[in-house]
């Protein structure tokens, strides 16, 4: 079976480049997997792809990449015009153009391959409106449900309907999917993301050590994370909180920790290819996010034995953390119980072991060969 993903940019760092990346890898093992990525911006991944998954872009914005003839002049007139394909509430909208949309509708009226998986929103409703009628089209959403606003939801009732299935990372997103599209033809299934099955580094929890990775950007919550610490930090000044990741929110954020008085404790790393070599140093990960998606650094730090606080936020962190047994889940957007979380877990070292022994075995439930499995199944009931 030949299986195309489409993501904005393969080229990047982000939890749905991961993920993607991650299933690609496994599905080629026993499948013909491509990665097609609507912009490139450097010469190579920022993660790993498996050797055995093709990887190409349509629209290269590196320094000097011309375009092919004899689309070189429509290229020039396009690119300075704003898309009118991809909805203006589009997360990711200023990335597009007039030519972006060009290039995607071409390939996707051309696109030869028996399932097509597209990752984001307005990809979804691009594959939705034209793609081949013989692709199995199939939408998978990396945001949460709640998180897409008034216009996207206007254009997934409209569109939608035209796709094979919605794959969901949440049984709640499931839930709110099945009654926006009225049990029409579309299915509608949840599966969530899953972790490669190699060897992972864990976490002997003696370093004092709180961990925090993602794109730095407001949805991440890193401000209040910020806040939080320093009050774990009166407590407890021996403890520190290293972040990991970038975005446009980082200069902010530092300058916010200079103000809270925390240039000793907080440390923002940068990015970093092996998270769970980082994660193997903390014994603690703390999720501050306004909303999740799924929350795919809570599966990589429970893979490493090391047991999460967590807002209890839309959507993802409530389905895979058990508060209690192998992690901790706060009321959502509440930085003072953040804190008491990170205190709570700080100072009983006995129940902070005991939940990363459970992390481990909770982890085990996203090995990638079982979220795979569920996929082929997928594929083969839609492609039947």
């Amino acid at each position: 079976m030949k299986i195309s993903f489409l993501i904005l940019n393969a080229y990047g760092m982000g939890g749905t480049i991961r993920a993607t990346f991650d299933l690609a890898t496994e599905l080629s093992l026993r499948h013909d997997v491509e990665v097609i990525s609507v912009f490139q911006h450097v010469d190579r991944p920022f993660l790993r792809l498996g050797p055995r998954v093709r990887l190409r872009s349509l629209v290269d914005l590196r320094e000097g990449a011309r375009v092919r003839w004899p689309y070189t002049k429509r290229a020039e007139r396009l690119s300075g015009q704003e898309s009118a394909l991809i909805h203006p509430e589009e997360r990711a909208y200023a990335s597009f153009s007039a030519w972006s949309d060009d290039v995607l509708r071409r390939e996707l009226r051309r696109l030869r391959t028996d399932v097509l998986i597209t990752t984001r929103a307005g990809l979804n409703i691009m594959a939705a409106r034209f793609a081949r009628r013989k692709v199995v089209t199939i939408a998978q959403e990396h945001l949460h449900f709640e998180a897409h606003k008034p216009g996207i939801f206007q254009e997934i009732r409209e569109w939608y309907p035209n796709l094979d299935a919605v794959i969901t990372l949440t049984e709640a997103d499931e839930r709110d999917y099945r009654a926006m599209l009225g049990g029409g033809r579309t299915r509608v299934i949840t599966i969530g993301n899953g972790l490669p099955a190699t060897p992972r580094p864990r976490s002997r929890q003696e370093n004092r050590i709180v961990l925090a990775a993602g794109r730095l950007v407001p949805v991440k919550g890193y401000d209040r994370l910020l806040k939080a610490f320093a009050q774990v930090v009166q407590k407890r000044p021996d403890w520190k909180l290293r972040i990991y990741g970038e975005g446009r929110s980082g200069d902010k954020l530092v300058r916010q920790s200079v103000k809270l008085r925390l240039h000793n404790n907080v440390t923002f790393m940068g990015p970093t290819e092996d998270i769970e070599g980082e994660l193997a140093k903390a014994s603690i990960h703390a999720v501050s996010s306004r909303f999740e998606g799924f929350g795919m650094t809570i599966i990589e730090a429970f893979s490493c034995g090391v047991p999460v606080v967590s807002f209890d936020c839309p959507r993802g962190p409530r389905e895979i953390i058990t508060s209690g047994h192998d992690g901790l889940l706060v009321p959502a957007d509440d930085v003072d119980a953040l804190a008491e979380g990170l205190l709570r877990m700080i100072d009983d070292e006995e129940g902070r072991h005991r939940m990363a022994r459970n992390a481990l075995e909770t982890a085990a439930r996203y090995d990638m060969s079982v979220v795979a499995e569920r996929w082929e199944r997928a594929f083969a009931e839609l492609v039947g």
